[in-house]
């Protein structure tokens, strides 16, 4: 018995049990009642397993049919979701975006912009979110693992292969939990007293290119945390000290939590991240991401 030649069975099948008879099923498909019935007869025959009890008025399935039923409404969702999937293809939109986040992008207004592409365009293509840290983004481009990078440092030189836009400027601030032993020092914080202070550091998240790290001096001890998020909460704890972006600490600065503290050595804190993505990639869907993320008004609201 070769099942795929009984997929519009299933269907059938499907129809009857939530609708809890055969004639109800007809009148949902479309169909006559006897065309219903032929479906599973011939469904029945092919299996050599009985699908209902028919005793009473409704129609039961068999323990046989319900086995059926559960992988068959697994098949019969791939099966649509193929076809939901060629047809997006077909009309220019991917079945399937992957994006590379650079974890020090708000969230909320990366959730703003997800909320605008689902209001705006077809349902069917599935968003990929992936976390990257420094360069991450980059590399999941680079590698095949993302079709769109978003927060790459503004000096990746880009190949042909290859294009970006500006994305929003990014202010960095050194910053000591207030219960941190360098909260009582009140000048310029010089490389000889910090190198007897732990600092937190972010692993950068590239497999293939050669990893990054900010705001560390030599010889000074470190905690390597995976992620901007992780190395915010240790130092908040007062497990080390480091740069944190301003918009990721506002709260944590006006309320006395965190203490911004100079650094002799601290020449540039501001850094323009970009997007970008590959250059023949025509799909739809990138290409709204892309209008939409080179619109100033957007552009503005990212490190706010």
């Amino acid at each position: 018995m070769r099942l795929q030649h009984h997929i519009d069975a299933l269907v059938v099948l499907d129809a009857i049990e939530r609708r809890g008879s055969f004639a109800s099923a007809a009148e949902e498909l479309h169909k006559a009642t006897s065309s219903i019935t032929y479906s599973i007869q011939k469904l029945e025959e092919a299996l050599g397993v009985k699908l209902f009890d028919r005793k009473g008025h409704r129609s039961i399935l068999t323990s046989a049919g319900h086995e059926l039923l559960r992988d068959g409404r697994q098949l019969i969702n791939s099966i649509q979701n193929i076809e939901h999937s060629v047809k997006l293809i077909a009309s220019g939109w991917e079945a399937e975006l992957r994006i590379a986040v650079n974890d020090i992008i708000p969230q909320s207004h990366l959730l703003k912009i997800l909320e605008e592409f689902y209001d705006e365009t077809p349902k069917g293509t599935r968003i990929r979110l992936s976390s990257e840290t420094f360069l991450g983004p980059w590399d999941a481009l680079l590698t095949g693992r993302a079709d769109f990078a978003l927060g790459i440092p503004s000096d990746i030189s880009t190949t042909n292969n290859f294009q970006s836009k500006p994305l929003g400027e990014i202010e960095f601030i050194f910053v000591v939990a207030s219960h941190h032993p360098l909260a009582e020092h009140h000048n310029s914080i010089n490389d000889e007293t910090l190198r007897n202070h732990r600092a937190v550091a972010a692993a950068d998240s590239s497999r293939v290119l050669q990893p990054r790290s900010f705001g560390l001096i030599h010889d000074q001890p470190v905690l390597t945390v995976p992620d901007q998020h992780t190395k915010y909460q240790a130092i908040k704890r007062g497990l080390g000290v480091g740069h944190l972006p301003k918009h990721m600490i506002i709260e944590d600065l006006a309320s006395g939590i965190l203490l911004e503290k100079k650094l002799s050595s601290d020449d540039n804190t501001k850094h323009v991240l970009r997007f970008a993505w590959p250059s023949a990639h025509r799909g739809k869907a990138s290409q709204w991401f892309r209008e939409r993320l080179s619109d100033s008004n957007n552009a503005v609201l990212w490190f706010s």
